[in-house]
């Protein structure tokens, strides 16, 4: 596959795949997905490749989750919601290396999922982190909620989702969400380090032990394909087009009047 999308490049057992869409702060449109499930499955696959780490292009965001200019009712590309989010949730899942997300900004939305899914976090002090479905119109019914509960706890969870507020990185930290925060000038060199110390490993035992980690929480996979079922019928509502309709006229969401309506 070409990538417009999406940066790859391998060095020293090290795969990198980088959403690069900076001007929208990496937010992933329906080709996005697809060259990250291409992606993951490349590095996945290779013997030569000890760890995966996802990364956001520039200095603004890691991600910030689909591209609202793409969500008309449905998104832009194949899957239950127009997004193939679940097959790139499951890749990340499946493959038999860790997979380490570099946070240096905003992990927003499905940036939040992404970060949460992979199997360790390493963030700048400069990370923000957060939800905004229910501000949006959306919510992710799957690993995004049931996952997020089992990594920071249920009444966490649920401020996280029902709040929508913005954590810092040392926030997040205290929370479980990440695993470590540093400078924002010692972020690639903190990665650098714990991708070398994953790489001394043996590459089985890693596999074994990531299995076994989602073998308890595979169940949630169930719980998303409901949910997105779900979702799929929730974004063909006005009470769900009112959150893009909001953030396009740059106004507060009246979710609550256009219920009324439908």
């Amino acid at each position: 596959m070409t990538y417009e999308d999406v940066l790859y490049s391998v060095a020293d057992g090290v795969a990198h795949i980088t959403i690069n869409r900076p001007k929208v702060m990496n937010a992933f449109r329906g080709r996005t997905c697809i060259e990250l499930i291409d992606a993951f499955n490349r590095a996945g696959w290779d013997k030569s490749i000890g760890v995966i780490v996802l990364a956001g292009a520039g200095d603004r965001a890691f991600c910030t989750g689909g591209d609202q200019s793409t969500h008309d009712g449905q998104y832009d590309s194949r899957g239950m919601v127009g997004l193939p989010v679940e097959d790139m949730q499951g890749i990340i899942r499946d493959v038999p290396k860790p997979v380490i997300a570099r946070v240096q900004g905003y992990a927003i939305g499905g940036g939040n999922v992404l970060a949460t899914i992979c199997d360790l976090t390493i963030a700048s002090e400069k990370a923000i982190f957060g939800q905004v479905g229910p501000k949006m119109g959306s919510v992710d019914p799957g690993f995004g909620t049931a996952y997020l509960a089992r990594v920071v706890g249920e009444k966490k969870a649920r401020e996280i989702w029902y709040l929508c507020r913005r954590y810092t990185a040392q926030e997040a930290l205290a929370m479980g969400l990440v695993n470590t925060v540093v400078p924002h000038d010692e972020l690639d060199a903190e990665v650098a380090r714990w991708c070398a110390e994953i790489c001394e490993r043996s590459p089985t035992a890693i596999s074994i032990a990531k299995r076994s980690f989602n073998a308890d929480s595979d169940n949630i996979r169930g719980i998303s394909g409901l949910g997105m079922q779900a979702l799929s019928l929730y974004y063909d509502t006005d009470e769900s087009r009112e959150g893009v309709n909001a953030l396009t006229e740059k106004r507060k969401p009246r979710f609550r009047e256009v219920m009324k309506k439908d």
